[in-house]
């Protein structure tokens, strides 16, 4: 399903899809796009992996010994920025396959209006959501609650971000979220929010091409 805009962008429902083979799509789409083609935001899910951003330390997990069931859970290292994550069902993701060049966007710009996005939606659910600096995300009474990380090339992103919702937490038990040991997770169930993760990926995405355009009027 997509649903077209007022500017060039696509939201598109995906499902529940492979980590690799999405990842593959996305370096395709953004390989081969050209002046004109419409931005896409994917909002889907992925099986439970642990992903590595580029520069990501290994030290920051995971840790078998503290959680075994970790092991059973694929690693694979990826070209966004960013340190250790996870992801698994229940977690909507939404991967931003923007042209910020084409709308005249700076990285930390967009790293800022995708975190607005989250903060306004669960703002709509009643929930106090902010950014903490020094370290992207956002957060819910110090929990992180949705995770950033993108790739640019040529002007042009990937990779996106991921909102924790009904999902299992006990795998971030075994790494440093994000590099940061110690840190806590939630998810929006948690702190009363009953939508489940294709209706928050939608409204996320919705969010995010209203926030686009505004930025680009």
């Amino acid at each position: 399903m997509s649903v077209a805009l007022a500017l060039p962008v696509a939201i598109k429902q995906l499902g529940r899809v492979d980590y690799a083979a999405t990842a593959e799509a996305m370096r395709v789409f953004t390989a081969q796009r050209g002046a004109d083609t419409p931005d896409e935001l994917w909002v889907l899910e992925h099986p439970p992996v642990y992903t590595l951003g580029l520069g990501a330390d290994p030290a920051h997990g995971p840790n078998y010994s503290l959680h075994g069931e970790a092991a059973a859970i694929p690693i694979l290292r990826v070209e966004r920025g960013g340190e250790i994550t996870y992801h698994g069902p229940g977690q909507v993701i939404v991967y931003t396959l923007v042209d910020l060049a084409r709308r005249d966007l700076k990285v930390r710009e967009f790293v800022c209006l995708l975190e607005q996005s989250v903060i306004d939606v669960l703002a709509v659910h009643g929930v106090a959501a902010v950014r903490k600096p020094g370290a992207p995300g956002v957060y819910v009474d110090g929990a992180k609650v949705a995770a950033l990380g993108l790739r640019v090339t040529r002007g042009r992103a990937f990779h996106g971000l991921a909102l924790n919702v009904d999902m299992e937490l006990a795998p971030f038990a075994a790494i440093d979220p994000c590099g940061h040991p110690g840190l806590l997770v939630t998810r929006t169930r948690d702190l009363g929010v009953a939508a489940p993760p294709a209706a928050l990926g939608g409204a996320l995405a919705e969010r995010i091409a209203v926030l686009m355009e505004q930025s680009h009027a």
